[in-house]
């Protein structure tokens, strides 16, 4: 077991030049097809490049060298990236006050109608009450007008009653609507797993809880050499493999513990009530279970294809927040990197 707190310089350096690299990239190429630099479009170019999303980019490329606008935010949305379901929930907003201000305008219509029909009767009824002699005819006309404004009247109720229902239901499926993108924000579209936003959400709230976040282990993993295994076998075998280890960790937690897709080719595990022997046991145990069970097909007979992870792990009792207990980790990750011989490492320890 290493101390990774202290030893970690040289990759923590190399984590700082990797982000600009990777940064830089989708800049240049967001450049060259003259993509405006806002942030939902860095995030789509860095789901297809970083991400290693391959049909995320055969779809950006489908567009040409000058994609609109319009276009980027609706494979933003197809993919169910977290800023453009942000933009689908506003759009959704924007589309229900525009149908209030509508029912607003129809209902204050209505109402003209009626106190139209109201003045009417007053009139009508001054007119009957004053006037003992007056003849069965105008009495009629008197009727009809009153009879041809209540026509108009629930008419026009009917109306507003039956745009009232068709805007109801629109109502609830752009409210089903920005709850499933809100539900895709928090999910790993591959796994099917939470997200980095819903692992933040988690600690959070595990550091917001009375009794304090103590007793509680953030496990990082990240897979050697994913790029790769992208690169040589193919994005269809990456998501296989991502999806096999998916539920591995899935299997490897119990009810109150948490597991995410962090990154491509990272995951996090939060577990409760446990020390630093009991979280770097289960450590061991999911990297020789990952080892052991997780076997690729391949051609090349010298490669036997066997997947290997590094593994980082931290206690929330030497963090006093949650961004410190995810840059801990984040540590002994990359300590763990750095020496394949200890793939296993933990901080401050």
């Amino acid at each position: 077991m290493q101390n990774a707190s202290a030893n970690a310089l040289v990759p923590r350096e190399a984590a700082r030049s990797a982000p600009m690299a990777d940064i830089q990239k989708i800049a240049q190429h967001m450049a060259r097809l003259n993509v405006a630099a806002v942030p939902r479009n860095y995030e789509l170019f860095h789901e297809a490049i970083v991400g290693l999303n391959a049909g995320l980019a055969q779809d950006i490329a489908a567009l040409g060298s000058q994609p609109q606008q319009p276009m980027l935010d609706e494979l933003g949305l197809k993919y169910r990236l977290v800023g453009h379901c942000g933009l689908a929930g506003e759009t959704s907003r924007n589309e229900a006050s525009r149908m209030l201000r509508d029912v607003a305008e129809r209902l204050a219509e209505g109402l003209k109608h009626r106190s139209a029909f109201a003045r009417a009767c007053g009139t009508i009824l001054k007119s009957v009450s004053g006037h003992d002699d007056q003849s069965l005819a105008a009495f009629l006309s008197e009727v009809d007008y009153l009879t041809a404004s209540l026509s108009t009247v629930l008419a026009v109720e009917m109306e507003i009653g039956a745009k009232l229902q068709d805007d109801i239901k629109t109502l609830e499926t752009l409210e089903r609507g920005i709850s499933a993108m809100q539900s895709a924000a928090i999910a790993d579209r591959i796994t099917g797993l939470p997200n980095r936003i819903a692992l933040n959400r988690t600690i959070t709230d595990l550091y917001k809880r009375e009794e304090g976040a103590a007793g509680s282990a953030l496990i990082m993993v990240d897979i050697d050499n994913f790029t790769n295994l992208n690169d040589k076998y193919g994005t269809q075998a990456g998501n296989k493999l991502l999806k096999k280890l998916a539920g591995l960790f899935s299997k490897s937690i119990k009810k109150n513990d948490f597991v995410a897709r962090t990154e491509a080719d990272e995951f996090a595990l939060l577990f409760s009530n446990v020390g630093m022997q009991d979280a770097m046991t289960i450590a061991e145990r999911l990297r020789a279970s990952v080892e052991d069970n997780l076997v690729f097909a391949t051609s090349d007979k010298a490669d036997p294809g066997r997947l290997t992870i590094s593994i980082g792990v931290a206690l929330s009792t030497d963090a006093a927040t949650p961004g410190q207990l995810q840059a801990n980790a984040r540590v002994a990750l990359l300590a763990a990197q750095s020496n394949p011989r200890l793939p296993v490492q933990a901080f401050g320890r």
